[in-house]
């Protein structure tokens, strides 16, 4: 098998959301199950140990903002590919290799890590499903390997073509959709708790859907030249995710993200806090969930343009969410008065670009300070951790002097140099700055 990824085994922190684009047969053969079953195995024997439930313990209170020792999550990314190459798996079913890579990564992380990730019982199975898009496809140029890419937009003249849009239709495979919960429950069934779990979107901030429409350049100069259709844009992205919403919610497709599930641009879902107090029993709505929104593309925007044309239309999609988490690689501190007038925020993303103190002092203790340290010390074999050590110890000191709630999050990671050890390396040198804060 080549080294290099595939289309379906590219890491991401969201980990896989649909079987869409992967050829399987829905029938693995023997050695392909006795070597999932084998490392469910060992998965399940790491889920029941005393250690993972500690760790989610400590995210409970972490994420309720109750007293807790600074927490520590790496995911490395396409970094996994490092760790874990294609060339060691075994299984040569695309599907089994998708399940493969899960079962390994879930394993390295209970035993090698050395992060606060908890391995779990659980394997969440999506549903196959399509979603068609916002009526307008634009092409990508490039981009192999995960290489930078030109993108060909479609939304060109909005006179023209914005008549063109419509609103997404998520169309499930009912059948397949069965066929995949089959497999789950064949291959894992008495070691693993196949779960129905979908992650029908990472973000809900739209900026990231209207640059595919339009263009980054364009989209940016638009907020000069064509303010009324920014406007009418966001307004038709706004309405099509309420939609999208409604249609999960009513339909019954919502999966709980209040425990073991990555939720935000870091960070876990567990808390007593969701479902809210009181809620009647019956399917999980929109309220009973974190939400998630940023804005990366628009970090070059000041925050007045951004309170203008962006968050006006964020605002009533967080409004729907139990507790919300906000922003990613964008750093916040900038439009922070902006910012916190998300209804119950409280994760807040604070990228490697952020004023570390500032944000501290803007976060306190009524918020959860996700850190996120710069990816590049690890992207180099025999990386010298010295500069993030310098980084991480800062942001420890700062949130101690101001009673932060901070985790630490890598991520974002497109290489580890070749490295394995890096990212591990890494959670060593950072579990030895939060005992050393202590």
């Amino acid at each position: 098998m080549p080294d290099a990824p595939c289309p379906s085994t590219v890491q991401t922190a969201a980990g896989l959301s649909t079987t869409q684009g992967i050829d399987t047969r829905f029938d693995f053969s023997s050695r392909e199950v006795e070597v999932l079953r084998g490392l469910a195995k060992e998965t399940a024997e790491i889920a029941a140990s005393p250690a993972q439930a500690e760790k989610a313990r400590l995210w409970t209170l972490h994420n309720d903002l109750r007293p807790c020792r600074p927490l520590l999550f790496c995911d490395p990314e396409n970094g996994w590919n490092e760790i874990i190459p294609q060339s060691a798996l075994l299984c040569a079913d695309p599907l089994a290799r998708v399940w493969e890579m899960t079962l390994r990564k879930e394993i390295f992380w209970g035993t090698e890590m050395g992060d606060d990730r908890v391995v779990t019982s659980f394997f969440n199975v999506p549903y196959h499903y399509e979603d068609t898009g916002w009526g307008l496809k634009g092409a990508k140029i490039g981009g192999d390997h995960g290489g930078a890419y030109a993108w060909e937009k479609p939304l060109r003249d909005y006179e023209r073509d914005f008549p063109s849009l419509r609103f997404p239709e998520i169309r499930i495979d009912g059948d397949k959709s069965a066929e995949l919960m089959r497999l789950a429950e064949e291959v894992f069934g008495g070691i693993l708790q196949p779960r129905r779990h979908s992650a029908w979107w990472w973000t809900l901030g739209m900026t990231w859907e209207y640059i595919t429409l339009r263009g980054l350049d364009d989209f940016m100069l638009d907020m000069y030249d064509n303010p009324e259709w920014v406007h009418k844009t966001m307004a038709f992205l706004r309405d099509g995710t309420m939609a999208k919403l409604d249609f999960l919610e009513s339909n019954g497709l919502l999966s709980g993200n209040h425990g073991d599930i990555y939720v935000g641009s870091g960070g876990f879902g567990w808390t007593g806090q969701l479902p809210p107090p009181g809620r009647e029993p019956g399917p999980p709505r929109c309220s009973d969930l974190w939400g998630f929104a940023e804005s990366q593309e628009t970090v070059g925007v000041s925050p007045e343009m951004f309170a203008e044309f962006i968050f006006p239309y964020q605002l009533p999609i967080l409004e729907r969410f139990g507790l919300n988490c906000y922003g990613c690689c964008e750093p916040v501190d900038g439009r922070w008065r902006i910012v916190k007038n998300v209804p119950r925020l409280r994760r807040v993303s604070a990228s490697a670009w952020v004023d570390v103190k500032t944000m501290a002092e803007a976060l306190g203790p009524r918020y959860i300070y996700s850190s996120k340290p710069s990816p590049t010390p690890l992207s180099r074999a025999g990386a010298d951790l010295a500069s993030s050590r310098e980084y991480v110890r800062r942001v420890l000191e700062e949130g101690a002097k101001h009673g932060c709630h901070v985790e630490l999050v890598m991520k974002d990671n497109h290489t580890l140099g070749g490295s394995a050890a890096n990212a591990v390396n890494w959670c060593r040198m950072a579990r030895k700055e939060i005992e050393r804060h202590a």
